[in-house]
Formats: C-alpha cells, structure tokens, sequence
C-alpha cells in the first residue's frame, strides 16, 4: 500500500517555515510550536504553496523557493501612504519600524509598517512584509487526510 501524498483538497498536518530568502529572517515558523492543519484549496495557504506540496508524501521535509511576488504578490507603491499625524488616532503611539494596526472606516483593521515619522506625518506602508521578495519555506508534511 502506498503512503498517501498530498491531493488539491487533502486535509495536511504539517510544519512550515517561511523566510526571506536574501537575509533568511524567519517571518513565521510553527516548527517550535504547535503544527498548522489545513485544509489545500481553501486559501489558508499561498496558492505557489500550495502547488509545490501536491504530491509529497507523509513525511517529507523539503526546501521550497518562491520568486519575487509569488509567495505574498508584488510590492505596491500605492499601499505606501502618507498620513497627517492630526488623521492619526487619539492614543495611538507610533514609532518608527514598527507594525501597527489601523482602524478602517468599517470597523475592521489593517496591520501597517511605520516607515518615517516626523512632527507632521508618519509614512505607512499597508504592503505585507515580504510582498515582492523571494521568500524559501521549510516544509515538513506530518500527516495527510
């Protein structure tokens, strides 16, 4: 009997490391944690991903490259926002390289990097960290449904 490999709606035990892949910063790892379950097709993962795991069996531990954009799309200049500090919220302490979140008109909210900040403004880009990057993602399937 063969071992099962994962299909375009298997259910996935597995551990995932997602890094840039030119400075090898560790964006997320579940290896020191808890394993993800998921299931594929139903957008819990990058589509790219999801493509390099159909057919690798229970078990497997590989290295899969990205390129540029294709793990969290290209890098948007438009999602770089210049923003009055008087339009910034009451109470809302920025600094300068850090992750905040921002309050949307409809109540939910959007994680954004502080990039400058002066008396005046803060520069805000809404972009995902590793939009546009090659990104490497270490990939060990546990158990497959």
């Amino acid at each position: 009997m063969n071992a099962p490999s994962v299909g375009p709606e298997s259910l996935v035990t597995l551990n995932l490391r997602i890094m840039d892949a030119a400075s090898d910063t560790v964006m997320y790892s579940s290896f020191e944690a808890t394993p993800m379950t998921l299931k594929l097709g139903s957008g819990e993962l990058m589509p790219a991903l999801e493509q390099r795991l159909l057919g690798m069996p229970a078990g497997a531990h590989e290295t899969v490259h990205l390129a540029p954009g294709e793990a969290f799309g290209t890098y948007k200049e438009d999602l770089v926002e210049r923003v009055a500090r008087r339009d910034i919220p009451a109470g809302l302490e920025l600094a300068p390289d850090t992750v905040f979140s921002f309050p949307a008109p409809d109540g939910s909210s959007y994680p954004g990097l502080v990039r400058e900040l002066t008396e005046e403004h803060a520069v805000i880009d809404f972009n995902h960290p590793l939009a546009g990057k090659a990104v490497t993602v270490e990939v060990e399937i546990i158990g497959i449904l």
